[in-house]
């Protein structure tokens, strides 16, 4: 599996799933010789490719980007009226997301 975000690592997902799918999804799983977290990443796995094939998603994936690169223009904007032309030292990120430490 290839990380499609160069940023490596692994993140944590916990989900919930009603109790009669979760006894199908650990019998599926155990049928084919997988533990339950392998048996997400194969899902999820499938769930991208099958989303990517889809038609319209290429446009939809373009309209997103479109909508980071508004914000991010607003957001240097607004951090250029607050310092004018001189602009702000720009420090490496550290390893800590905006969250308490979690990225995503």
């Amino acid at each position: 599996m290839t990380d499609p975000n160069g940023k490596g690592g692994v993140k944590t997902l916990g989900v919930r799933l009603p109790g009669e799918l979760h006894a199908q999804f650990a019998l599926v799983a155990q049928l084919d010789d997988l533990n339950l977290g392998d048996a997400v990443v194969r899902a999820v796995e499938q769930y991208v490719a099958f989303k990517r094939s889809e038609p319209d998603f290429a446009a939809r994936a373009a309209s997103a980007l479109e909508e980071i690169e508004r914000e991010a223009a607003s957001r240097r904007s607004a951090i250029q009226g607050l310092f004018g032309d001189t602009q702000p030292e720009v420090k490496p990120s550290s390893a800590r997301g905006r969250k308490g430490g979690t990225e995503g």
